[in-house]
């Protein structure tokens, strides 16, 4: 089994791990790329001002160039400590014991706009970098191009996409039975339903939690939607075949 999460904008200070070793990071085969991403987002925050165009940040948000100038000296930490954010502080990583992040960097990877699809537990520095940065003569679709489609059809088993759409269409999860997109949506009294946003983010991250304490490989859908039904989850297929996962309106609204 395999859960494809969002990275985040927002990221912790700091850590303590040795600094980047792409050697250490999950599908290697990707390397080559990220090195060149690391160069150009290094090199673009030699110019402030560029670096702050290109990566749209405000005056208060300066300091995320600082953190990208020292990408390849900075310290790390295990990508789910690393981000921060609405999903990832609904996941908790900090407060999940030992095994239950053993068994999340087996089967939860994160999909950064710089390195691509990372383990969950894969050492990364500080950094600021997103789907919709322009970097000089890179276009991030280009660059990456069909190699993380391509990476991620090695998966075996289920395959869980939570990403959003400006991250999967830089490389698509396994076009097959038992890889599903999962959509978050709340259902009005007349059954009509509708996505959400924040509570999208909190919700991925709290039915990521679930299925990291529960600990179980699970091989299939119905394998899984018999789960979430004991764990007090409401997820089921949705017309397209793909997964939903039903938030009541009224936890929505909180």
């Amino acid at each position: 089994m395999l859960v494809l999460l969002p990275p985040s904008e927002t990221k912790r200070d700091g850590g303590d791990g040795a600094p980047l070793d792409f050697h250490a990071l999950a599908y290697p085969q990707l390397n080559s790329r990220r090195r060149a991403l690391v160069r150009a987002l290094k090199a673009l925050s030699r110019d402030a001002d560029a670096a702050a165009a290109a990566l749209k940040l405000g005056r208060t948000q300066r300091g995320e160039i600082a953190r990208n100038r020292a990408l390849t000296t900075s310290g790390t930490m295990p990508a789910i400590d690393r981000y921060t954010g609405v999903l990832y502080d609904a996941l908790d990583a900090p407060g999940l014991s030992e095994s239950e992040r053993e068994f999340a960097g087996a089967h939860v990877v994160v999909h950064s706009a710089l390195f691509g699809p990372i383990g969950a537990l894969d050492p990364l520095p500080a950094y600021r970098m997103s789907h919709n940065s322009r970097l000089p003569e890179i276009s991030l679709g280009k660059h990456w191009g069909d190699s993380i489609s391509k990476v991620l059809a090695g998966s075996d088993g289920l395959v869980l996409d939570f990403r959003s759409e400006a991250y999967v269409s830089f490389g698509a999860a396994p076009a097959r039975a038992g890889s599903y997109y999962l959509r978050v949506v709340t259902e009005a009294a007349d059954g009509r339903t509708r996505a959400l946003n924040h509570f999208n983010k909190k919700s991925k991250g709290e039915f990521t939690r679930a299925i990291v304490q529960n600990g179980v490989d699970f091989s299939s859908a119905p394998e899984l939607l018999e789960w979430a039904d004991g764990a007090g989850f409401i997820l089921r297929r949705s017309a397209d075949g793909e997964l939903e996962l039903v938030v009541e309106e009224i936890i929505a609204a909180r």
